[in-house]
């Protein structure tokens, strides 16, 4: 069980993963041993899947985003693995998400400009068959969360 200050750990690390053990103990009001502790307990529980580095799109040369709606003509099993090995094999397609409702995937495309999508395009239909899909190019990012809440631990 998580209490308020472990909460409160995730949560600075989720903004800031490089944090230093003694800023990170001294926002919680613990000794640096005491939090570098807590921080390895919630690693070895599973609260910190993992650390990466968030690269700066624009100076990647991915400065785009475009998003794709999927409808498919099939959902048997041996179509839904080679779409995951089709989505997997691209790698513009940062997201896929299944959807409920009347489309069945979300793809979230990065790319260096909106004229590269048709080489993504071609690159995922020449891997699979697909009933329909539509793209929806993202004109500004108004909110991109850098983690998760930590209230509901």
């Amino acid at each position: 069980m998580l209490d308020e200050r472990d909460r409160k750990i995730l949560g600075l690390l989720q903004s800031d993963a490089d944090i230093p053990i003694n800023v990170l103990a001294e926002a919680v009001a613990l000794s640096p041993s005491a939090c570098s502790r807590r921080v390895a307990r919630l690693r070895e529980e599973g609260h910190i899947a993992r650390i990466t580095a968030e690269l700066d799109r624009r100076l990647m040369g991915l400065p785009t985003t475009v998003f794709v709606i999927v409808r498919t003509g099939s959902h048997a099993s041996g179509w839904l693995e080679q779409f995951h090995a089709a989505v997997g094999a691209i790698p513009e397609i940062v997201e896929v998400h299944r959807l409920t409702g009347n489309f069945d995937y979300i793809l979230k495309i990065v790319l260096p400009n909106v004229e590269h999508y048709d080489v993504v395009y071609k690159q995922l239909v020449s891997r699979i068959e697909l009933f329909d899909m539509s793209a929806y190019i993202s004109m500004e990012t108004v909110k991109q969360a850098r983690g998760v809440p930590t209230n509901y631990a």
